[in-house]
């Protein structure tokens, strides 16, 4: 869980914390010889229990930032990077396997798989939603038309919510939970909802957001949305932290690495991901009174 501490809430100064936190998960994994090929496909699919082994699987190496009030940080990387996994250490969701994050006030995840009631109407759930979110009446009152709003379900929102389509769904569970304004903003794929009508008008949202935030962490695998929303960018991979600094230049090395890779040219993506992690600047925690970045 994130800790909080009493700094001041300026532009400028630290607003999140992470210090040396690693993720590492328990797992079980059948042996070489049980999960390899068999003459049998019916002895391949019979569960075999007793010939598993514990296994670790890391998803965060050792990762300290600090993030400073007024910072959207975008964080890009491959799927199975670890960026989902430090989101929900920073929001507390689970506990690092060590190290810790500090943060100036409880991080809020903006997400669009909020548990809602299918046999409920659409306004029903938006009360619902947004008390389980610890708003009261009078604030829910208050954001009410504009949750309507930027759902664009309009009349449909008297309607059951298990009648609504799968996009008709995660436009309203978007709605609610835009409806917030904390003062850390924690962001996984929200953007990535909806169709082209529903994408300008989150976007203006999340820009209001971002205007509203102290600080906002944002994951995507639009470069697009990173570059517009987010004026520092890191990038992680197989659970390291192989950059951090303005958008444009980590997007650029990102996306000639993925080439790379694309084109079958695994040296030349070494080579970049080397290049990386010698250039990196980290962030150095052990002086909580300063909290500079330094070179590593």
């Amino acid at each position: 869980m994130a800790e909080s501490s009493e700094l001041n809430f300026v532009e400028g100064t630290p607003s999140v914390v992470i210090d040396k936190v690693s993720m590492t998960y328990k797992t079980t994994s059948r042996s070489r010889d049980e999960a390899a090929p068999s003459p049998s496909t019916w002895r391949m699919l019979k569960p075999n229990v007793g010939r598993t082994t514990a296994v670790s699987v890391t998803a965060l190496k050792e990762l300290s930032l600090v993030v400073e009030h007024g910072e959207s940080v975008g964080i890009i990387g491959r799927n199975g990077s670890g960026k989902s996994t430090l989101l929900k250490v920073v929001g507390g969701q689970i506990p690092p396997t060590s190290g810790a994050v500090y943060a100036t006030s409880t991080p809020v995840m903006l997400g669009v798989n909020a548990a809602l009631i299918p046999g409920l109407s659409g306004d029903q759930n938006i009360i619902l939603g947004c008390l389980a979110m610890g708003m009261n009446r009078r604030q829910i009152d208050a954001k009410y038309a504009a949750i309507v709003e930027l759902s664009g379900l309009e009349e449909a929102i008297h309607m059951p919510m298990k009648s609504y389509s799968a996009g008709m769904g995660s436009r309203l569970r978007f709605a609610i939970a835009a409806a917030i304004d904390p003062e850390i903003l924690i962001i996984d794929e929200a953007l990535n909802t909806g169709d082209a009508q529903f994408k300008d008008r989150t976007r203006k949202r999340m820009l209001e957001l971002l205007g509203q935030a102290g600080t906002v962490f944002l994951v995507s695998h639009s470069m697009s949305t990173i570059l517009d929303l987010c004026n520092r960018a890191i990038w992680i991979d197989q659970g390291e932290l192989l950059a951090d600094g303005a958008p444009a230049d980590v997007v650029k090395w990102y996306r000639l690495f993925t080439q790379r890779l694309a084109d079958g040219d695994r040296v030349g993506a070494l080579k970049i991901r080397r290049r990386m992690v010698h250039d990196l600047h980290v962030a150095d925690v052990s002086d909580r009174n300063s909290l500079r970045r330094t070179k590593a």
